[in-house]
Parts: structure tokens; sequence; C-alpha cells
């Protein structure tokens, strides 16, 4: 692993962990962190405690936004946008600068993480629905837990990142944009 210093690999260890301390992040389904970055935001930016999120469903149930208003003005914008022809669609949107979230999730599998082709299936091929509801169950019952209470991340900030608010982190968990030449290959992806 590249950058990463020897005492990192001393103390993050997960060989000690027994069935009760699995633990899952807040949000729906399985899917990414968009609720538990969007609660944060809100509450580190706007002062806004956010206790439920309402997904409004656009074009699709896998294209969805939550936004978050304060003082009749939309302070918040983030979307989830799930399948290819989704994220086709954000990328279309993207490149005409008609897409204005501060945070989108991408997701390959339409419907999430729990439907993707890695799941068991029906003998034809299709997805098997009823073990969908059930997986997406027995997930919803794991306790929740906060990504920063956890003891191996912060103990990771403590030792390999020299702190919460180090220099380290700022170099290996944040990044900046800058424009990108086009190129005038034919190999360029169209979309």
């Amino acid at each position: 692993i590249l950058g990463v210093d020897l005492p990192f690999c001393c103390f993050l260890r997960f060989d000690d962990l027994k069935e009760g301390d699995v633990v899952r992040h807040d949000g729906k389904r399985s899917d990414g962190y968009l609720e538990h970055i969007f609660k944060h935001a809100a509450k580190e930016l706007f002062g806004v405690d956010v206790k439920e999120i309402t997904y409004k469903a656009l074009k699709n149930k896998d294209f969805q936004e939550v936004t978050l208003e304060k003082d009749g003005e939309t302070v918040l914008r983030f979307a989830a946008a799930y399948g290819f022809r989704n994220i086709q669609n954000m990328v279309l949107k993207l490149k005409k600068g008609k897409f204005l979230y501060h945070f989108v999730e991408v997701l390959a599998c339409p419907g999430g993480c729990l439907n993707g082709k890695g799941q068991a299936q029906t003998e034809d091929g299709k997805a098997d629905r009823a073990l969908l509801a059930q997986m997406e169950e027995v997930y919803t019952a794991i306790p929740v837990r906060l990504p920063e209470t956890n003891l191996h991340v912060q103990r990771m900030y403590q030792h390999w990142l020299e702190g919460v608010g180090s220099r380290k982190v700022q170099d290996t968990l944040h990044t900046t944009y800058s424009a990108v030449n086009h190129s005038t290959s034919g190999l360029d992806i169209k979309w």
C-alpha cells in the first residue's frame, strides 16, 4: 500500500470482531453514505439537525434527490443515481452545466448494492425479489453506528493520520479539482 506507515497495520485489526460487533451506517439500505453525509453537512454547515431524510424520485426510483431548505431557500441538494442509464444522464447534464448537486452518490447496480449482479438470482437470471426483500430486512435489523464513533476509525485518525485536523488528513482524504484539457483522440468516451 503506497504511503502507509507501518504502525497503521498494527492498530487497524478486524480479526477480533464478534457477530454482535457488526454495525451498519445510517440509511435505508446497504448503499452508500448519502444519508450520513447529508445529515452531517446539514449540521456542520447550517446548524440543522436532520432526523429523517425524504427522497424525491425524479425520473425513476433509481434517480432520487434529497434537499435541505433553510429560510425558504434550498441550501443542500444531494442526488442518488443508481444504474448506468442514470449515470449516463447525470454525465450528460454535468457536461451541459445543468446538474446542480453538492453531492452525488453513484452506484452501478439499479436498485443499489443488494440488487447487484453478485447477488442470488433466479434460474432464469433475474433478481430474486423475495431474497432481496429478506436481505434488506436482515440489513435494517443490524444496529446503526456512526462511522466517526467507530474505534478503528478513531485510532486511524490518531495514529496514522496524525489527528482530525492534521495536514496529513488534508493530503490523504481531501482532493482538489482542476480543468482538464480536452483530448483530440478518437478514443474519448462519448456518452
